[in-house]
């Protein structure tokens, strides 16, 4: 007897081809998405309807410039753009004056008003540089967010329990280290939740740090009688010291603002083998061209070209094709050229990372860590060939030319 013909109704309903590789487009580079299932769903909805989905990126401006970190989801973004969604650039005027206490082990101190206006200015105008301007809506948390006023705030602080608030990773350890939390930090994520009910999204996107409050948006969704966004969150970027996420307030970190010259020797100062972790987070490259040329790297080939590569098309994407031909042009003439020596003299330095006031120091080439911090105020530091201009940026495990002034250098390997 044959097996009965399965029913219409029965049946799984097909998933066309454009949606499968629009999914697979969300996830590459991804560290996670949730719900899977859902996401496609939705673009099958999406292609059937005609409406295209509503993806939210926020970020607070809690410092006036972006760095390459945050173009790690602007990238994700632009794609997910190119596809045909609407993407929401959320600037968090409300939250920033909160403090996303997101990987802290303290309180984060609340930036005034004036702060967060002053830093917004350049937000946009810099997520641009990744984004296209002209389809993407920009929105400040402040327009729903200030109207909520106190009984607002009250009501929706009853949709979510305190018992799941402390079930954050950050959270349970500070409560059971002793270490305080304030009132207000637990208002952070109910109020990023509230930003998905306020826009209606479908999808949010977030660094990994970022899980837990993307969480709330899906859960607070439903208790406002939403479907639930879904959630993909791609990877932190390291910094330059091979140790922590990149940050301005750590230093090790490349400005997309940074002139042509030290973007391209920042990012020729990385270790070899966080070079491959930038080049899957950055890089426009395919997966293919990518693994074909780590593998010439483990045959011999100098891990420099690949790092010119990069470096080439970082500055490429921020300051055009020029200006990253001239960049490498200026590195080779200090460096491959022999503007140095090649006989420098090498230092060792134990204790990665370690602050560019005491490396110069510990390396001979200055008198004393003032001498360092007035050397670069001047613009007398270079690292491989990239003008040093953060007196704050530590460097990690890794070898680099360092040269102070015209005269002073030195090959100096960091462990």
């Amino acid at each position: 007897m044959s097996s009965p013909t399965a029913t219409p109704e029965s049946a799984e309903p097909q998933v066309p081809e454009s949606a499968r590789r629009a999914l697979a487009v969300a996830k590459r580079g991804c560290d996670e998405l949730l719900v899977e299932q859902d996401f496609l769903r939705k673009l099958v909805r999406s292609e059937s309807t005609g409406a295209p989905l509503r993806i939210k990126l926020g970020l607070d401006p809690t410092a006036p410039d972006l760095h390459l970190g945050h173009t790690v989801v602007l990238n994700k973004m632009r794609q997910l753009q190119d596809l045909g969604h609407t993407v929401i650039f959320l600037i968090g005027d409300f939250t920033a004056m909160i403090g996303d206490p997101s990987g802290r082990n303290q309180t984060r101190p609340p930036l005034t008003r004036e702060q967060i206006e002053a830093n917004a200015r350049t937000y946009f105008e810099q997520a641009s540089l990744v984004l296209d301007a002209s389809r993407t809506e920009i929105r400040y948390n402040s327009e729903w967010s200030d109207p909520l006023g106190a009984r607002g705030m009250i009501q929706l602080a009853a949709r979510y329990t305190l018992a799941r608030m402390l079930e954050r990773d950050d959270f349970t350890k500070r409560y059971k280290g002793g270490i305080p939390i304030s009132v207000h930090e637990l208002l952070y994520p109910l109020m990023q939740g509230y930003d998905s009910v306020a826009l209606k999204s479908d999808l949010e996107l977030g660094g990994t740090d970022q899980k837990f409050n993307l969480l709330v948006g899906r859960e607070l969704q439903r208790e406002y009688g939403q479907e639930p966004q879904c959630i993909l969150t791609m990877p932190l970027l390291v910094g330059l010291d091979g140790v922590e996420k990149m940050s301005k307030s750590k230093g090790n970190y490349v400005g997309i603002t940074d002139a042509p010259d030290d973007m391209f020797g920042k990012l020729m100062s990385i270790s070899d083998d966080l070079m491959w972790n930038y080049f899957d987070l950055l890089s426009s490259m395919t997966i293919e061209a990518v693994a074909v040329l780590r593998a010439e790297c483990a045959s011999g080939r100098n891990p420099r070209d690949a790092k010119v590569l990069l470096a080439g098309e970082m500055v490429a994407r921020f300051h055009g094709a020029r200006a990253a031909e001239a960049a490498r042009e200026a590195f080779d003439a200090r460096f491959a050229r022999g503007a140095l020596p090649e006989d420098l003299p090498e230092v060792s330095i134990a204790g990665a990372p370690v602050a560019i006031a005491q490396l110069l120091k510990q390396a001979g080439l200055v008198s004393s860590t003032s001498d360092a911090m007035r050397n670069i105020e001047q613009g007398g530091v270079r690292i491989d060939g990239g003008k040093v201009s953060d007196k704050g940026l530590k460097l990690g495990a890794g070898s680099f030319v360092v040269q102070v002034g015209k005269r002073r250098a030195a090959r100096v390997t960091v462990a």
